[in-house]
């Protein structure tokens, strides 16, 4: 059923040109999967034991804080084989494999972000209701479905590159495994897979990104009218996170898109750094922008550090 599962492997790229350099790349690639690591991770933490962020805003930041360690913990591993060990082979379910799990997670990402804008378009614009709608139970329901469209709408062209012949170059553009990568090399009519994730991406990333910019739309007008100036910069700074984070997210995902697909004349190494910000970026800046943006974060942290140093 799988007939390429145990045909010639892929081979990994790092960056062309550099690969001399490949081992003292490591260095920072090294402290930023740290810091993804810590960061994401101690905001779980806190979320999970600190009682006072048992909110449907704080429970949404937790959905995007796992799935951003999901997608390091996916691609970081083939990354770090490529530049350390120079371990470049990949076998083609592993790499579909992974290339399922990364564009899901994609798609993942964009449902929680709406799913945030969701929850401050509430807070702000109907906050005698706010309780009442968004439930935990809610909540839950929106981070399933949120998880259930991205896991399942990327399946059809998955499972198309498990059948195709493979026999054009094994050699794919990066240190991980992209769809639009893996299909390039296929010996067959991929028409299907270069035209299904455009509309996916418009029904998913696309109407997503229309979506949030709509509800701060409504959002910024019901701000300006707040008569309380702590108020209204109160609800100005929890939107002000959200929107970095949206930013971030949305300009990565959507650039590396556009140079994938019409960017043949633009060099390699503009495709290779736009990749390695794709997966790295977002993960790192959004912990660094909530804890910087969202004083009850500080405040728990900072609680939990003192708790620890006075060991009360």
């Amino acid at each position: 059923m799988w007939p390429n599962i145990s045909a010639a492997s892929f081979l990994l790229t790092g960056f062309p040109g550099l690969e001399a350099t490949h081992y003292w790349i490591t260095v920072p690639f090294s402290a930023v999967y740290i810091s993804v690591l810590l960061g994401n991770g101690i905001l779980l933490c806190l979320i999970k034991h600190d009682h006072t962020l048992h909110e449907p805003m704080y429970y949404f930041l937790a959905m995007l804080a796992g799935t951003d360690l999901m997608v390091t913990l996916t691609t970081m591993p083939t990354v770090m084989g490529v530049l350390w060990l120079n371990h470049r082979e990949i076998s083609h379910g592993a790499c579909f494999i992974q290339a399922y799990v990364i564009h899901s997670l994609s798609i993942v990402e964009s449902g929680i972000l709406l799913g945030m804008a969701y929850d401050r378009f509430l807070a702000i614009c109907n906050p005698l209701r706010y309780t009442s709608i968004l439930t935990n139970a809610r909540v839950v329901t929106l981070g399933v479905g949120a998880f259930m469209r991205g896991f399942i709408s990327i399946m059809p062209v998955i499972l198309r590159l498990f059948s195709f012949p493979y026999c054009h170059s094994q050699i794919l553009s990066h240190a991980f495994c992209l769809h639009q990568d893996v299909m390039k090399l296929a010996c067959a009519d991929i028409t299907f897979n270069r035209l299904y994730p455009v509309v996916l991406i418009f029904l998913t990333l696309f109407l997503d990104s229309l979506i949030i910019l709509f509800s701060y739309m409504i959002v910024l007008q019901t701000v300006v009218g707040i008569s309380s100036g702590e108020e209204r910069a109160k609800a100005s700074n929890t939107c002000i996170s959200h929107i970095s984070c949206v930013l971030i997210f949305y300009v990565t995902v959507i650039g590396l898109s556009f140079i994938h697909r019409f960017g043949k004349n633009i060099p390699q190494m503009v495709h290779v750094i736009m990749s390695y910000a794709y997966f790295l970026f977002p993960p790192l800046m959004n912990p660094i922008i909530y804890s910087i943006k969202t004083k009850q974060i500080q405040y728990c942290f900072f609680r939990i550090i003192s708790q620890c140093r006075f060991g009360n």
